[in-house]
């Protein structure tokens, strides 16, 4: 079995109190794995929505002004916009940056394909570790086996 640091761990050669917790690690960092999945993938829900909402913008009228404007979750006022040609893009820790819809769409964009490839490598990174877990819960069951049949003598 290898791990990300390309380190190689003979599972014959190992206890099964030692099999068990290196599952239990591999089983922890499969949790986090996932949760930073989930978290990569509902970060790139709010471009895809961001980059819809930019779009959307660009494709209106250029005599449409209006706007609803948030003010809590549920509760939104009317405005108007007093420049249709701009929107203000969030690059990070809450910094503003005042784009052209054009390069916003662009941003967008390239933060959607970044977090695809990003997601891409992460789930490859999570099926190897599902795959090392079951090498070693198969090598442990072996082991686990192998003892009965001696502890019964």
């Amino acid at each position: 079995m290898s791990s990300g640091e390309g380190q190689t761990v003979n599972l014959d050669t190992l206890e099964p109190q030692q099999l068990a917790q290196v599952k239990k690690q591999l089983d922890e960092e499969l949790e986090h794995l996932t949760s930073s999945f989930s978290q990569l993938h509902g970060a790139q829900g709010k471009f895809r929505e961001c980059l819809r909402c930019v779009n959307s913008r660009s494709e209106s009228s250029k005599n449409s002004n209006e706007v609803l404007v948030p003010l809590t979750n549920s509760l939104y006022v009317r405005g108007e916009l007093t420049n249709t040609e701009t929107v203000l893009v969030d690059i990070g820790t809450g910094f503003l940056v005042e784009k052209k819809l054009k390069s916003a769409a662009n941003f967008y964009e390239n933060k959607i394909k970044e977090l695809t490839n990003s997601l891409k490598e992460l789930e490859a990174i999570v099926q190897q570790k599902q795959m090392n877990v079951r090498t070693i819960e198969e090598v442990l069951r072996h082991k686990m086996m192998a003892q009965q049949p001696s502890q019964s003598q």
